[in-house]
């Protein structure tokens, strides 16, 4: 009987405590998660780090062969420099490309005149507040030659670390070093292979042994150190983590680039919108850098961010996808503690006016520092000329912020009579539409959002007309295609041939690369085919569906043979200009039957990002609310084993 009661006693007290040591268990992850975003909680390197968001690159300047204004950009001046803090900017990245400056072998030295101009711009970029970053950049080019120079290539970086690591050995820890400027060592941008890993370990290491015995204040130094190709990979991320834990130093910084899921980045493959899987890229590459490193404790640089496309023009990309690339990307960066330093090589900020080319773009990113900004489906309402004048309906996506005004020009709206907000879907009434409407075609009004927080967003109120395309004679060399616009703009460009199979470079997809391939010129009325798409077209007959952002499909056909390339279009051509439909709408890229586009934006984001949770957030509501029965649980049993006696 006594063996019988203890046993029940020790039942009891067993499943008590089972209960309870669950309910802590459950606990522990949103304890962490509270930590790991509590700035009193972050090591001394990610307070540090925390310090230089947002960043700033100088690029396409002391990176560029020969002299710094042979990519076009204008001389740095002191106040450039001062402009850009004065921008709110807290650190500087400044890619120095030290071939053509270094000395043969085997003292490699430096061109002394290069490194003072160096030194100065270091010096008021410090003067001014900034924390500054410096770096072997385009130097990657001649390290790519380690796998068949091991030596050489070794000797050369270990002889330019030496001396810069010496001549700026008493500059104060707010003057960092970054190793080298996305490393690689073969073609592939993609190849991994273990020597390559050995290699940027060897480059790696070597350095932070040269920085750290160099003497003066470099013994404490921030170093940063890339993995291939600064890429997000995991097994990069991997490989990078192992070689800065052999490091065992507390003074070291992860870096890795960010350009943006790919077909997006350049806007190929149909990707022509921010939508669901460019937003997950967004994500998972953020994601594998935090957990394996932030969560860890060492801090993480975003290096270089923005678009490949803007490489062609800022254009490439539709301007409302670019806004909410940057919104959602810098939420998203702060959500995972990143810092981001944003690459410019002169296209946003105009370095001889000191004000910003595209000032949304840097408006939406310095309101994501502090908040989420609201934005919609789309920037642009097309209307066709003279169809009726219809209501449109615009699904938006709020960030959980309210809607305070919409304004044209002076004009303040009125709720209920010129737009009505219902949820999240704005309704501009086709009284509205109408007034706003001229006799031209394109851009008649914008009407601008403000929101209870945030950057504002506009829509463009467009009118257009069915675009037209003619017949030309032409080579692969130089071909146009005779365009008259009406309005409308052109969102991407599919090829295939006649016989089947996707035409042009890129074959993987039938929708070619803006501004590789195609880029239209709606000021001079025609669409460039560039040499690059002819130089992988086979003769014969290919069909182009010209796709606008109107929802318009424009057909046209090339006869192609040999050198000589014949357009049909036109009343020439059998083409079939298709229209989703005649009533106004939300620009969108229609389509076709026998591809499809990437899906839409959502209308809608998730309650998780209305309430500005992170994923560690959520986990916590859902852990709390576990514990929270667990807490019942427990009680309920002990209540019942007690009154059944089993606790006596």
């Amino acid at each position: 009987m006594a063996l019988t009661n203890v046993s029940r006693k020790m039942a009891a007290v067993t499943l008590v405590v089972s209960l309870l040591v669950s309910l802590c268990a459950l606990s522990i992850p949103s304890r962490v998660e509270a930590a790991q975003n509590d700035p009193a909680s972050r090591t001394k390197m990610q307070q540090y780090v925390a310090s230089m968001q947002p960043g700033w690159n100088l690029a396409n300047t002391f990176d560029a062969p020969g002299s710094e204004t042979a990519w076009g950009n204008p001389v740095v001046t002191k106040e450039l420099i001062e402009a850009i803090a004065a921008q709110g900017y807290h650190s500087i990245r400044i890619p120095i490309t030290w071939e053509g400056r270094i000395g043969s072998e085997p003292d490699y030295k430096l061109d002394e005149t290069f490194m003072k101009r160096i030194q100065e711009v270091i010096d008021w970029s410090l003067d001014a507040g900034l924390y500054v970053m410096i770096n072997l950049h385009h130097d990657s080019n001649w390290v790519f030659n380690m796998t068949t120079d091991h030596d050489g290539v070794l000797n050369r970086f270990n002889a330019v670390w030496k001396q810069i690591s010496a001549y700026f050995r008493d500059y104060p820890d707010k003057l960092m070093f970054e190793s080298i400027n996305e490393p690689r060592f073969s073609d592939d941008w993609n190849k991994d292979t273990p020597e390559y890993f050995t290699m940027l370990d060897e480059l790696n290491q070597s350095f932070f042994n040269i920085v750290r015995h160099a003497g003066g204040k470099n013994k404490l130094r921030p170093l940063v150190i890339p993995s291939i190709t600064a890429n997000h990979s995991q097994a990069r991320l991997d490989e990078l983590y192992k070689t800065m834990t052999k490091m065992n130093d507390p003074n070291l910084i992860a870096t890795i680039h960010y350009y943006g899921y790919y077909p997006f980045s350049v806007n190929m493959g149909g990707s022509t919108t921010f939508d669901e899987t460019a937003r997950a890229d967004v994500e998972h590459s953020f994601d594998r850098a935090y957990h394996t490193f932030v969560e860890k404790g060492i801090p993480v640089v975003v290096g270089e961010f923005g678009l490949l496309g803007f490489d062609t023009s800022v254009d490439t990309i539709e301007h409302g996808e670019i806004l909410k690339y940057f919104e959602y990307l810098t939420y998203y960066a702060k959500q995972r503690q990143l810092t981001l330093m944003l690459w410019d090589n002169g296209q946003h900020f105009d370095r001889s006016s000191f004000t910003w080319k595209n000032p949304d773009f840097y408006e939406v990113m310095h309101a994501g520092l502090q908040s989420r900004s609201s934005n919609a489906l789309s920037d642009s309402i097309y209307l066709k000329q003279h169809d009726p004048v219809k209501d449109v309906s615009m699904p938006m996506n709020m960030n959980g912020n309210t809607l305070t005004e919409i304004r044209v020009g002076d004009r303040v709206l009125t709720a209920g009579t010129d737009y009505k907000l219902d949820g999240d879907q704005l309704t501009l009434t086709a009284g509205l539409l109408q007034s706003l409407l001229t006799d031209k075609l394109g851009d008649n009004a914008v009407l601008t959002c403000t929101f209870s927080a945030g950057a504002q967003w506009s829509f463009h109120v467009i009118q257009y007309n069915t675009p037209q395309v003619r017949s030309v004679e032409a080579t692969r060399a130089m071909f146009i295609i005779p365009t008259t616009f009406n309005g409308d703009n052109l969102a991407t460009m599919e090829a295939v041939y006649a016989a089947g199979g996707n035409a042009g470079p890129d074959d993987w997809t039938p929708y070619k690369q803006f501004g590789k391939s195609f880029e239209p010129d709606p000021a001079h009325n025609y669409i460039t085919l560039n040499k690059e798409f002819f130089d992988q077209v086979k003769d014969g007959e290919v069909l182009l569906k010209l796709h606008f952002w109107s929802g318009t499909v424009v057909d046209y056909k090339l006869v192609v043979d040999g050198n000589k390339v014949s357009g049909i279009g036109g009343d020439d051509s059998e083409a079939v200009v298709s229209e989703t439909t005649s009533e106004a709408k939300p620009a969108a890229v229609e389509k076709t039957e026998e591809t499809t586009l990437s899906s839409p934006p959502i209308a809608q984001m998730e309650d998780t990002d209305d309430q500005e949770t992170s994923e560690g957030e959520a986990e916590a509501l859902w852990f709390s609310a576990g514990g929270i029965v667990l807490v019942v649980a427990a009680l309920g049993v002990a209540l019942v084993l007690h009154r059944r006696g089993m606790f006596r």
